[in-house]
């Protein structure tokens, strides 16, 4: 790991590329620090050698993974050759209950249309919901439209979206922030579009949402029952979770809790973290481990109190990072331990 980071500082040095280094008060998660600097900004193209790039598409940006041979190229030429994609709609209409997340909306959507139901397509996520989303939830969106097979996911720009930017400290800034304004308003699709396939959800069917198997479309409401297998696959599922069909999963005992990542590691994760912990103990087989998205998530979280509220329930506050989702600094959940995580992958 040193090799390589040594290696990132003197390749980024060499070509002046800027690095935002293990130092550097901007460091953090890609898809957390590029939305909160404004470096992502609506009609960009972005790639980078993570899946979950999808992040960006919530500003209105085509954002998709790409592979390590295909960054080289792009950093060799600023080209990347690729077929066009299927146009996917999901228009979901209505309003969220108390207490349902963005992460709820998407694990919903998920559910629905399997976790091939993208295959081949970009997605556009629109409509009256997707509007009352803050920033922060449509970027959780769009990170899990790759679960779904896609190939990106995206929001329209809107008010939101532009207001968001305005306090970016890298957005454009004064009149240069008014000629792309005027460029960002141009980018919504057209009324009356035509896609490829278009899908209707009601957001008032979105509950809190757990997986019960090993991949995110085994989605289901958390005090559901786990299913009946269709398939060997979902009974290997069910065997691996060590659940039972027909059987619920709340209260079940947890082991590990994980909140962090680039779907679920900003600040307002942080203070829903911090309203359910408030004046609360964890019980002593559990170990909760908070990790902010990026060192701008872990300031404001500090200025808030946050971190003493989890330290005071008995959680860890770790520095930021990609930690559990990626098992990285030997962050495990170890064999036979049950996991509740705000990641955006169970496998």
């Amino acid at each position: 790991a040193r090799a390589q980071v040594d290696r990132l500082r003197e390749n980024a040095a060499r070509c002046g590329v800027e690095l935002f280094d293990l130092d550097s008060p901007a460091r953090g998660i890609v898809h957390v620090i590029g939305p909160e600097l404004g470096l992502t900004q609506p009609g960009m193209t972005i790639v980078c050698g993570d899946s979950h790039t999808s992040t960006h598409g919530a500003f209105g940006a085509l954002a998709f993974g790409i592979g390590t041979s295909e960054v080289g190229h792009v950093l060799a030429t600023q080209c990347l050759l690729q077929r066009k994609a299927k146009t996917l709609a999901i228009t979901v209409a209505g309003e969220l209950a108390s207490g349902v997340s963005a992460k709820d909306l998407i694990l919903h959507i998920i559910g629905q249309i399997g976790v091939n139901g993208g295959t081949g397509y970009v997605i556009e996520f629109r409509g009256a919901t997707i509007r009352a989303l803050p920033m922060e939830g449509r970027m959780t969106v769009c990170n899990m439209a790759i679960e779904a097979g896609a190939r990106a996911g995206m929001i329209a720009p809107d008010q939101v979206t532009f207001d968001y930017l305005a306090g970016c400290p890298r957005a454009p800034k004064g009149a240069a922030f008014e000629a792309a304004l005027a460029r960002w308003k141009l980018l919504p699709s057209d009324p009356g579009a035509k896609f490829d396939r278009e899908l209707q959800i009601d957001a008032g069917q979105v509950r809190p949402a757990v997986t019960w198997g090993t991949h995110p479309g085994t989605a289901m409401v958390i005090d559901g029952l786990v299913p009946e297998p269709q398939d060997a696959a979902q009974q290997r599922g069910i065997d691996y979770m060590r659940f039972s069909a027909g059987a619920g999963v709340l209260g079940e005992p947890v082991d590990v809790v994980f909140v962090g990542s680039c779907t679920n590691g900003r600040i307002s994760d942080l203070r829903e973290v911090a309203r359910l912990l408030a004046g609360r103990k964890l019980h002593p087989r559990v170990r909760m481990l908070v990790v902010p998205g990026s060192a701008a998530v872990k300031r404001q979280a500090q200025a808030e109190g946050i971190d003493q509220i989890v330290r005071n329930a008995g959680g860890e506050w770790r520095e930021p990072g990609c930690s559990m989702c990626i098992a990285m600094n030997g962050d495990l959940v170890l064999p036979g331990q049950l996991a509740l995580s705000t990641s955006n992958r169970n496998f």
